[in-house]
């Protein structure tokens, strides 16, 4: 008999996925610098949704925000923005010598998550940048799981970063033709955007809760041996991740697109989908097949994130490779603390019932809000 507490730690771990994939994705703001001399020029992607929680946008309090509310509140935006990004140059002793930093401009754009507000950048520094001092607080008092995701471009070279609670103020060599440090760059970007996408983890997670199990007379039984499910598991987490490289790479280099809520859409399709199959088993014993075929679906979901941050033109391939390389060690992560307690637990009523097909429900409805959302373009979640 397994020992209820390893039971009730895959309970754990499941819940608190799907008490993840209810809320709304944490946020991210897109900040590019580019350094000629002493001058440094920029634009700086804010979510509107993140500007409303921090400055309150919405005037009449109806849930919508227009343009005439935004532009109203351009100089609110800027002075917000700006109290939190500071530029500067070493000066020694661990201080640096600031770069005066103005709003030049405002714009709107659209992202695969919504409406961004679009801050054009300007500063000048007291000497030529080699190495640029970057302090980054925005949103961290409001949200600590916001990322600032840098692009500093230096002539040809492009390197990134990504500011956090704890990496709030980073020193970077605007010079550093280090393609590894992209690399390795992009594979931090990949890691965390595998878990922050709460639909692809709830698409693995319903493909890998049966992977323990097998379908026999009707009902589920546990799997012989550990070998046996990760054997599932390998093949299906290898063709999720084929499907995916596959639609990524194509996305990212432009040679085939789809319009951004028909791929979410379709996302949110495959997770009710995957779940629903584990309900009322269809496919039992290919469930490679089904993460081949939705993770095509997957990796263009991928794709608009990757684009989102903008790859740099001379090394497009290295940091294309290390963005999958993240998104691959971020669902070997997944796999690696969900296997061992599922393989202890598949034998008992529990899993059959509580994980299996409690968490199959669950995963089944927020699928379907999402896709009610994403489809219908409503708003169904709102905390």
């Amino acid at each position: 008999m397994i020992p209820r507490w390893r039971a009730a730690g895959l309970g754990l771990l499941l819940a608190l996925f799907t008490a993840q994939a209810s809320a709304h994705k944490p946020s991210d703001s897109y900040l590019t610098l580019k350094v000629a001399g002493q001058q440094v020029d920029g634009q700086w992607d804010i979510a509107l949704r993140d500007l409303d929680m921090a400055i309150g946008l919405d005037a009449d309090g109806n849930g919508e925000l227009t343009w005439d509310e935004v532009r109203a509140r351009h100089p609110d935006i800027a002075a917000y923005a700006l109290s939190r990004l500071a530029l500067g140059v070493p000066a020694g002793g661990g201080k640096a010598e600031p770069c005066p930093l103005a709003v030049t401009s405002h714009l709107l754009d659209d992202h695969s998550d919504g409406a961004y507000a679009v801050l054009k950048l300007r500063a000048t520094c007291p000497n030529a940048v080699n190495t640029l001092d970057i302090d980054y607080k925005l949103l961290f008092d409001i949200d600590p799981q916001h990322k600032g995701l840098l692009r500093l471009e230096h002539g040809a070279l492009t390197s990134t970063a990504i500011f956090a609670p704890d990496s709030a103020r980073q020193l970077l060599r605007v010079a550093d033709a280090s393609r590894w440090r992209q690399f390795f760059d992009y594979v931090k970007h990949g890691v965390w955007h595998i878990w922050i996408g709460f639909d692809h983890i709830l698409f693995l997670l319903s493909l890998l809760l049966p992977a323990v199990l097998i379908r026999r007379e009707g009902r589920w039984q546990a799997r012989a041996t550990l070998r046996a499910s990760s054997i599932e598991v390998l093949k299906i987490v290898t063709a999720f991740t084929l499907a995916h490289s596959i639609t990524l790479t194509l996305a990212t280099l432009g040679v085939v697109a789809l319009p951004s809520r028909v791929v979410e859409s379709a996302i949110a399709l495959s997770v009710a989908v995957a779940a629903l199959n584990n309900l009322w088993p269809v496919i039992t014993r290919r469930l490679a097949l089904l993460a081949f075929a939705f993770g095509l679906l997957h990796g263009f979901g991928f794709a608009s994130v990757l684009l989102d941050l903008g790859l740099p033109q001379s090394s497009l391939l290295l940091s294309l490779v290390g963005f999958n390389v993240g998104v691959e060690l971020g669902q070997l992560a997944i796999v690696a603390a969900f296997l061992p307690l599922a393989f202890l637990a598949r034998a008992t009523a529990f899993y059959r019932k509580a994980v299996l097909v409690g968490g199959s429900s669950l995963i089944v409805a927020i699928a379907l809000v999402w896709l009610s959302e994403r489809a219908l373009d409503l708003k169904i979640i709102t905390a």
